[in-house]
C-alpha cells in the first residue's frame, strides 16, 4: 500500500519545511544555550535527512517524467524513441521511490532499537519438546553470530539430553527488538525423535517470547509489591550448583508474574537479571495490549502480540519451514536451523510495514 501521489508529495514538503525550521532553529543562539534542546532538535534534523533527500528526488523525477511524456506525444521520429525510453526508466525509479518513502513515512516503533528478551519455554512433546527448545536456542544463538550482535545469558533450566525446559537470555545489537519481536508464538517441530525406536514422525512445541528490554523510567515498580525469596540455585537432577542462597525468585503481586534467575553465584546480581526481566514482561504487557487492540481493529494477523498462536512449523521430512501468518514457505530448514533467518523476518517486517501502513492510511 503506498500513499496515492498528492498526499505523498504534501508529505515531502511537510518534511523539508520542517526540517527548515530546525536548521535555523539550531543556527540561534538561545537554542545554543540549552544542550538538551540542542541535541533533541539535532537529532529530529538528522532523523528527517533521508526522507527529504528521498522525497525531492522524488519530486524532480516526476517533474522530469512529465516533461519526457510531453515529448513522447509531441515528437516524432528518433527523439520520440528516446523520449518513450526515458519514460520507462523515470517510471521504474518512482516506483521504487515511492515504495522507499511510503517507508520513511511510516512512524518508526522508538522500540525497535532496544535490546531483546528472549524467553524460550518447551511445550507439548515431554523431552523432545525440551531437545526442540535448545535447538531454537542455537538457532537464534547462530543469528545473533551472523549479525555481530551478542548475547546475555540469564538463566537456564535444564531437561535430559541436552534438552532445556526453558531459556532467558538478552540479545543486543542494533534493531536487535526490531527484527526479532515477530518471532514470538509457538513454534511446532514435526520429526522423528532421537527416542522413538519405530521410526514415527512426532509433533511437539516450544513457545518463544521477545521483549523489549525495559529501561527503569518505563516502568514504575513499587518495592512494596514484590516479593522476594532467595535459596540455593541446582541443576538438573536436583545436583547442588552453589552451597549458598544466591538463586533469587521475584513475585509482581499486583500481577501475578513470577521471574527467577540462578545463573549468577551473586545474589545481588541475580536480582538485578531478575528486575530486568520483570520490567521487560510489565512493559510487554502494555505493547502486547496495544497491538492486540490495533489487531482486532483491523482483523490483521502479524502484530497481534498473541503469544498462544501457532506462528510457524518447522517439518524436518521435508526440509521445510512454513510461518503461517503469511503464508511463506521456504525449502532449506538446515540453514535456518543454523541461523539463516533473515529472510523469514525480512518477510515478517514487511508484513508488520503494511500493517502500519494500513492505520496510517485510515
Amino acid at each position: 500500500m503506498n500513499f496515492d501521489k498528492r498526499a505523498l508529495s504534501g508529505r515531502i514538503q511537510q518534511a523539508v519545511d520542517r526540517q527548515a525550521e530546525l536548521a535555523a532553529s539550531l543556527a540561534d543562539q538561545e537554542t545554543l544555550g540549552h544542550p538538551g534542546l540542542l541535541r533533541r532538535l539535532a537529532t529530529e534534523h538528522s532523523d528527517l535527512t533521508p526522507l527529504v533527500e528521498t522525497g525531492l528526488k522524488y519530486l524532480r523525477s516526476v517533474e522530469q517524467l512529465v516533461e519526457v511524456e510531453e515529448m513522447a506525444r509531441t515528437e516524432s521520429g528518433e527523439l520520440a524513441d528516446l523520449a518513450r525510453d526515458e519514460v520507462e526508466r523515470l517510471s521504474t525509479e518512482i516506483s521504487g521511490l515511492e515504495t522507499e518513502l511510503t517507508e520513511l513515512l511510516v512512524p518508526r516503533d522508538p522500540l525497535d532499537d532496544r535490546p531483546a528478551v528472549v524467553e524460550i519455554r518447551a511445550g507439548t512433546g515431554g523431552d523432545e519438546a525440551a531437545l526442540f527448545a535448545a535447538d531454537l536456542f542455537r538457532m537464534y544463538s547462530r543469528y545473533v553470530d551472523h549479525r555481530g550482535w551478542s548475547i546475555e545469558l540469564v538463566s537456564t533450566s535444564e531437561g535430559v539430553l541436552d534438552g532445556l525446559k526453558e531459556v532467558i537470555f538478552v540479545v543486543r545489537g542494533q534493531h536487535a527488538y526490531g527484527r526479532l519481536r515477530y518471532e514470538s508464538g509457538v513454534h511446532r517441530v514435526q520429526r522423528v525423535p532421537v527416542t522413538e525406536s519405530s521410526g514415527r514422525i512426532h509433533t511437539s512445541a516450544a513457545s518463544v517470547a521477545v521483549l523489549p528490554e525495559a529501561e527503569e523510567v518505563d516502568v514504575d515498580i513499587d518495592p512494596k509489591d514484590l516479593k522476594i525469596d532467595v535459596y540455593r540455585s541446582s541443576g538438573p537432577g536436583g545436583q547442588s550448583v552453589n552451597t549458598t542462597d544466591s538463586a533469587v525468585r521475584i513475585t509482581h503481586l499486583p500481577s501475578g508474574l513470577v521471574v527467577t534467575c540462578q545463573d549468577e553465584k551473586s545474589q545481588h546480581k541475580n536480582k538485578a537479571k531478575a528486575l530486568k526481566v520483570l520490567r521487560s514482561r510489565l512493559l510487554d504487557q502494555q505493547v502486547s495490549q496495544q497491538e492486540a487492540d490495533r489487531a482486532r481493529e483491523r482483523r490483521l494477523q502479524v502484530g497481534t502480540g498473541d503469544r498462544s498462536a501457532k506462528i510457524r512449523t518447522y517439518n524436518y521430512p521435508q526440509n521445510r519451514v512454513t510461518d503461517h501468518r503469511i503464508n511463506l514457505t521456504l525449502h532449506r530448514l538446515e540453514g535456518i536451523m543454523n541461523g539463516d533467518l533473515d529472510e523469514l523476518i525480512d518477510a515478517l517486517r514487511s508484513a508488520g510495514l503494511e500493517e502500519r501502513l494500513q492505520v496510517e492510511a485510515s
